[in-house]
């Protein structure tokens, strides 16, 4: 199904989407329509244009690409599926995200990853090819952020307050130094084989879709972020 949306309210858009008996749905000439694909399960939807906030909000095991830039809070607690932007996202990407994936070519504003987490067999991944904004993967309680930095001009690519108040998951960096405010909860050291591997499908999927090397990729050094199971600010969240 071929969706002309440019004169469509987000509602109308919405409410068209998820009447739809086809799985595959392409919506043309988005301008900034919310909560596109929202609940939804078992859909293929192609975007051209930019969505507007909460793009795949609660997404439940559909697959959304978006051939441009996309908005803020991308991925909003969703629980399942896959969301491609080729271009770069807003603030909040991730947001409480616990379950699915999420590849961003470009770069990601402030507060992506957000309290981020995790349960049972949900593993929620965000992948940011570029630069990410100041407070990534603030309160993480679990998951994965990886950051590749690719075309950034900082080193780490990520702005101020990293990590803070992470309490689960890892953070992922591809880079040459360690951001210099790393809170004192969390602990970095590059990633060695091990680390690797479990994130070696995810830059798999993230270049077969944008067409990138993931032989460069790899080549380059990677830190690693977790919370430091030690320290007194984890025990307000988790009892061991």
């Amino acid at each position: 199904m071929e969706i002309q949306s440019s004169n469509l309210h987000f509602k109308e858009l919405n409410d068209t989407i998820k009447s739809s008996s086809d799985k595959i749905i392409n919506i043309k000439d988005c301008i900034g329509q919310r909560y596109i694909g929202s609940g939804l399960s078992n859909k293929d939807i192609t975007i051209e244009g930019v969505p507007g906030n909460a793009l795949g909000s609660y997404l439940n095991g559909s697959n959304i690409i978006v051939k441009a830039n996309v908005q803020d809070a991308v991925g909003n607690t969703m629980n399942a599926g896959n969301i491609f932007v080729h271009g770069s996202s807003g603030d909040a990407t991730g947001y409480a995200m616990r379950g699915g994936k999420i590849y961003v070519k470009g770069n990601a504003g402030y507060r992506a990853g957000i309290h981020m987490k995790a349960y049972k067999d949900k593993l929620p991944v965000l992948v940011i090819g570029g630069a990410a904004g100041s407070f990534l993967g603030e309160y993480q309680s679990g998951g994965l952020i990886i950051v590749l930095g690719l075309g950034a001009t900082n080193d780490p690519p990520v702005g101020f307050f990293c990590s803070t108040g992470m309490h689960g998951g890892k953070i992922y960096l591809r880079c040459n130094n360690l951001p210099i405010d790393l809170p004192s909860h969390v602990l970095g050291k590059t990633a060695d084989e091990s680390d690797m591997n479990d994130i070696s499908e995810y830059i798999s999927e993230f270049c077969d879709e944008f067409g990138l090397s993931k032989e460069e990729i790899l080549s380059h050094n990677f830190y690693v972020l977790t919370p430091n199971l030690e320290n007194q600010y984890n025990q307000l969240y988790i009892n061991n």
